[in-house]
């Protein structure tokens, strides 16, 4: 390729800082020993997973920040990288710091929970004084419904910035996650987006299981982005044959490529940048006769442009 690709999908790993995707109320409904016992019975699916991708067991988190930083840098330059978009790491403070070592290399995003109390507060003071960029939100799992009328002032702060709002809806947590939820469909901010036609609302891992409500909320709300992270190993348990390069097809048809943004949902080492997730994807692109310009936005230039950050 020409250019140098931006993965708008990654994690930074923080040595005791874990992102919670399960709610506590559900630990406390089955007990903690039983939850416990479910992570266990499903590890073979993870182990398969990795079989499958021919990944390697993830190492330990590093002590330091610092030399997890250089190794993402190393994954940047051995991959024609320009910019990594960390959604989350360590809280926002702990990722404001980590962007700054980088601040040409690496762009950071909001990723505190909607519902704590200031949460829009600490949103503006994360966009205006800590440098991040957007922000992040797991939205099974939460204390509430994303439609609730008390996240009025937080979608206002991020209008008022025009930053983009990542929300990851389906399944969460892989095999033993969260299948059924409040919060589970998209759909349950289509009253949202329309109403802040200023916000781009970026859906990853292409809807993660819910595919039709995402190409309903996209086709009506333009403000309404896909993300193609992951291995998207989901299209697996549909009940019709479905495969990434269909995803792409379809939301291609739907939405064009301008509102289709690569990412890879890399997060540990000694995995690194997924490159297989990359080169499928691209292959995919071109045997669907996508124009080059239009990769180039797939993997470069739609998310620069929501970012502000096209030169």
């Amino acid at each position: 390729m020409n250019f140098k690709i931006v993965d708008s999908h990654v994690h930074f790993d923080v040595k005791g800082y874990e992102i919670t995707t399960i709610r506590e109320d559900y630990i406390e409904k089955y007990g903690e020993e039983k939850y416990k016992r479910i992570q266990q019975m499903n590890k073979y699916q993870s182990e398969k997973w990795r079989e499958a991708w021919g990944f390697p067991e993830p190492l330990p988190t590093l002590d330091k920040i610092e030399d997890t930083a250089k190794l993402w840098i190393d994954e940047m330059e051995k991959n024609n990288i320009e910019k990594m978009i960390f959604l989350t790491g360590g809280g926002n403070e702990t990722l404001s710091g980590i962007v700054k070592q980088y601040p040409d290399k690496f762009v950071g995003y909001a990723h505190h929970n909607p519902f704590i109390k200031n949460s829009p507060e600490i949103l503006e003071r994360a966009i205006t004084e800590e440098g991040l960029k957007g922000y992040k939100i797991l939205a099974p799992g939460l204390h509430g419904k994303l439609d609730d009328e008390s996240l009025e002032p937080l979608w206002n702060k991020a209008e008022k910035h025009r930053i983009p709002i990542l929300i990851h809806f389906g399944i969460l947590g892989g095999a033993g996650g969260i299948a059924n939820d409040y919060n589970i469909n998209p759909m349950v901010l289509h009253d949202v987006i329309r109403s802040h036609p200023d916000i781009p609302f970026i859906i990853p891992h292409f809807g993660c299981g819910q595919t039709e409500s995402l190409l309903q909320l996209a086709w009506v709300c333009p403000n309404v982005y896909v993300d193609t992270s992951g291995s998207n190993q989901w299209t697996r348990w549909m009940p019709y044959n479905l495969t990434v390069r269909d995803l792409f097809k379809k939301f291609y048809e739907t939405i064009g490529p301008n509102r289709i943004i690569f990412g890879t949902d890399s997060q540990w080492f000694p995995r690194g940048f997924v490159k297989k997730y990359f080169d499928d994807q691209v292959k995919d692109c071109v045997e669907l006769g996508m124009g080059k310009d239009e990769i180039k936005n797939i993997f470069r230039d739609n998310i620069l442009n929501l970012l502000n950050l096209v030169k």
